[in-house]
């Protein structure tokens, strides 16, 4: 891994991703998608990774595409855009798709490719001054890797705006839309973040991740009687699990759970 990307996991295995490109407002190229990538792919096989915070440094969140990336892809022919494509589509879905909960820290402008990597997170926690922007039209370009992501985000009617207008939107706006779940000062930026994980470590590890799977496998889907089967069948299987042993009997005998860290208790 480059200097382009850190990353490191504390001891409550809460794995932290940050871009450290400030001097080019943390935009990305080809590199950097195909570290993220790895790092993904790397941190999902990690068992003891419970939560993922996709962080940068500097002013700003992410600027989208390196220029300098953008003009050796302006010599580019079809199909080496479409390789090129491929790739930050692959790393897209990594983190759209990742195992456990993932937080997306934002404390500035986020404009093109970064409103989709906002997107792919489960949650996203902005400071007042963010601000989002899907840019690509203005340079007669289109959010096509990224519509998957940010269309489940925000909704079609939003995307169907945004990504016509390339207007700049507030963090504020972007709350309303469902593109950001909280915003905050800068000063409590870290806070809200940790307020999150806290949120989540509380909780049983496995039932987590299985949660996270269960919202994402049950959007759209018809209630009928083979659903019904299936989610019946999932919670009799997590009740008599290790998991839902320990934290029913912890429930029902007044004590912290032994997934509980002292400091969350």
């Amino acid at each position: 891994m480059s200097d382009k990307l850190l990353c490191e996991i504390d001891s409550e295995g809460v794995a932290t991703v940050t871009l450290n490109r400030p001097e080019i407002h943390n935009a990305f190229d080809d590199e950097l998608i195909r570290e993220l990538g790895e790092t993904f792919d790397r941190l999902s096989q990690n068992p003891d990774v419970r939560v993922l915070v996709l962080s940068s440094n500097g002013k700003s969140f992410s600027a989208g595409a390196d220029l300098n990336w953008m003009k050796r892809m302006a010599n580019y022919s079809e199909e080496d855009n479409r390789r090129d494509a491929a790739a930050l589509a692959a790393m897209l879905h990594k983190l759209d798709t990742f195992p456990t909960p993932t937080i997306a820290r934002v404390q500035g402008a986020a404009f093109g490719g970064a409103v989709g990597l906002v997107s792919c997170c489960d949650m996203a926690v902005a400071t007042e001054r963010a601000s989002f922007c899907l840019s690509e039209v203005k340079i007669g370009l289109l959010p096509a890797t990224i519509s998957p992501y940010v269309i489940n985000a925000i909704g079609a009617r939003h995307a169907r705006r945004y990504f016509v207008t390339a207007e700049r939107f507030s963090a504020e706006r972007a709350r309303e839309i469902g593109l950001v779940s909280e915003v905050c000062p800068e000063a409590d930026l870290n806070l809200q973040v940790q307020q999150l994980v806290n949120a989540i470590t509380d909780n049983g590890p496995r039932a987590v991740a299985m949660a996270k799977q269960l919202a994402m496998s049950m959007s759209n889907r018809v209630i009928n009687e083979e659903l019904q089967g299936q989610t019946s069948a999932l919670i009799a299987a997590v009740r008599v699990s290790p998991e839902g042993q320990e934290g029913l009997g912890a429930f029902l005998e007044k004590r912290a759970p032994n997934w509980m860290s002292s400091g969350n208790e």
